[in-house]
């Protein structure tokens, strides 16, 4: 059964070889900007990545202008990394318009088993202890299995902003289910 977990350095092949599977796109709630994955291949440039996205959770952590606190985690079975969710402490404008509290993706070769489904459904209660009462997610227009996870787990659309469509959840309601 799937969890979100802390990241962790056990899962550096793994993660390799979810990386790999996104073939140079963006993986949303990843935290590996900037983080080139040659270098990742590395063990202690790994180890420093993983040390950098469990930090980043802590107000005094240092991090570029813009960025807020975020609370990285990594969707896992077993031993085999399946994507990554992350939950941004507070918005900024932008997060307002385009980003949001919580992103995640799924590496391609675990999508449409429902792992982004559970994991942001363990994710909420989370976002709720960080004092984040609802929760704002969106997803690129045409993003259809983004849009079924989000509006599983109660969001409620709002509008369309620059192709990305803005859902509210309220973190204090449990979907039933979930």
């Amino acid at each position: 059964m799937p969890l979100l977990i802390a990241p962790d350095v056990s899962y550096h092949s793994s993660w390799l070889e979810g990386a790999a599977e996104f073939d140079g796109t963006r993986q949303d709630g990843g935290g590996s900007d900037g983080w080139p994955v040659a270098e990742l291949k590395e063990a202690r440039t790994f180890r420093r990545f993983v040390d950098s996205l469990r930090n980043d959770a802590l107000p005094e952590s240092p991090r570029p202008p813009g960025h807020v606190p975020c609370t990285y985690l990594w969707i896992v079975d077993g031993g085999t990394f399946l994507g990554s969710l992350a939950i941004r402490h507070h918005l900024t404008d932008f997060l307002l318009e385009q980003g949001g509290h919580i992103g995640y993706s799924v590496r391609p070769s675990a999508r449409r088993r429902g792992h982004a489904s559970a994991a942001l459904a363990e994710a909420l209660p989370m976002a709720r202890d960080l004092g984040i009462g609802r929760a704002l997610l969106t997803c690129d227009e045409e993003n259809f299995g983004s849009r079924a996870t989000i509006e599983k787990n109660g969001g409620v659309y709002e509008d369309t902003r620059n192709g990305k469509r803005r859902y509210w959840i309220d973190t204090a309601i449990r979907i039933a289910g979930s």
